[in-house]
């Protein structure tokens, strides 16, 4: 089993600004599939709070789509009723924040302790409450935020997205702050990582394919989060602004089958199952 927790869907007919391109899930089964992909998590590709509920009726028809991280506002009075109303498919597996949409309620670029609004906090008790996961988009430099609101929230599950933006990539040394953020953050027992997006972190476009390109900022993920925590996940169809599904797969498969069979079945589903729990079976 290989499951991709990371795909972006939308109608073609009504794209979204979030997006590079909207996308239905056949087309994403055409390059995914061949490389061993046997179903997806999506994430959310919108602002608007219907495409929860588009991509719950997109998984209706398709069984290969056996999750979705939505789109919630944290910070709205409706909260309550759409987490409500989502979580009632065992399918929904919680909501991605991003630290943009923390900005707007906190006027401030650089989120600290500080920062952190009671509402969201109230918001993500209820998340905890649900048993579901949050997705967390941003920088290293707002690890220190993320990690705050998960001591401050009991129980609270998160998923770094793209390793928290690991780029920009070069043959040069990794950002220091980077490697002592991602140490700092997998420090915390219930944070997860996604690999994902690899090929987006690359200065040189098109994306190095070279496996050993990668290694270096794969090592430091691994060292940190080890064999329990990390997840696979393609960004897809994000990914194809510089890169091919099938190269950015080839530089992860490449990775983890050194590391084992164990740790390649932790990856490519048993990490996500436990975290994400689709299907509220586990």
């Amino acid at each position: 089993m290989r499951i991709d927790t990371h795909t972006h869907f939308g109608e073609p007919s009504r794209p979204k600004e979030l997006l590079y391109r909207t996308e239905l899930p056949e087309v994403y089964k055409t390059v995914a599939v061949p490389d061993g992909i046997t179903g997806t998590v999506v994430t959310e590709s919108s602002e608007d709070i219907e495409d929860n509920q588009w991509t719950l009726d997109q998984a209706n028809k398709d069984p290969f789509i056996v999750g979705l991280i939505g789109h919630l506002d944290p910070f709205s009075e409706a909260f309550d009723r759409d987490l409500d109303r989502f979580a009632a498919d065992p399918r929904f597996c919680g909501f991605r924040l991003h630290t943009n949409c923390c900005h707007q309620y906190t006027g401030n670029p650089h989120q600290g302790v500080d920062t952190i609004s009671e509402r969201l906090l109230e918001s993500l008790a209820k998340l905890v409450e649900k048993d579901l996961a949050l997705d967390v988009h941003g920088g290293c430099e707002h690890f220190d935020y993320f990690a705050e609101f998960y001591r401050r929230t009991d129980g609270l599950r998160i998923v770094v997205n793209h390793m928290g933006e690991c780029g920009p990539l070069t043959t040069g040394p990794l950002r220091a702050e980077w490697v002592a953020g991602i140490r700092r953050i997998a420090s915390l027992p219930n944070v997860y990582c996604k690999v994902s997006a690899l090929v987006q972190m690359a200065v040189n476009v098109p994306a190095p394919a070279d496996p050993a390109f990668y290694r270096p900022v794969i090592d430091v993920v691994w060292n940190a989060f080890g064999t329990e925590r990390l997840i696979y996940a393609s960004n897809w169809p994000q990914i194809e602004r510089v890169s091919d599904f099938a190269t950015a797969h080839r530089i992860v498969a490449d990775y983890f089958a050194g590391k084992g069979a164990d740790a390649e079945e932790n990856f490519y589903w048993k990490n996500a199952k436990r975290m994400y729990k689709w299907g509220r079976d586990s």
